[in-house]
Formats: C-alpha cells, sequence, structure tokens
C-alpha cells in the first residue's frame, strides 16, 4: 500500500506510520483487531462481515 503527503494530511501519515512500527501499541492494536476479525470464534469476526454471530448448537 503506498501513502503519499499529496493525497493524505500529515495526522494521517503518522498515523499510518504507527501501525506499521512494531515498537508502537497503534501497531500491536491493529494486529490484534485483524486478528479478531479473521477468527469466527471472536464477535469482531462477525461484525465486520455485517453478519450476526450463529447461535451454538447444544
Amino acid at each position: 500500500m503506498s501513502v503519499s503527503n499529496k493525497t493524505h494530511t500529515k495526522e494521517q501519515l503518522d498515523d499510518y506510520s504507527e501501525q506499521l512500527n512494531p515498537n508502537n501499541e497503534k501497531h500491536k492494536v491493529a494486529l490484534d483487531r485483524r486478528s479478531d476479525q479473521l477468527n469466527p470464534n471472536n464477535d469482531e469476526y462477525w461484525q465486520s462481515r455485517g453478519l450476526k454471530k450463529p447461535k451454538k448448537k447444544t
């Protein structure tokens, strides 16, 4: 993904940079969010797809 100072504000560029820096907390948060969205056992998985979580069969 490419970002440019011609199409993004300094704040947007800084935020993007922080998400890519493994020493920054925003990086960890971004990875955790992605992980949650890829895990069908997590509510965020279903919400990110606009679906309701199916009820567990007993």
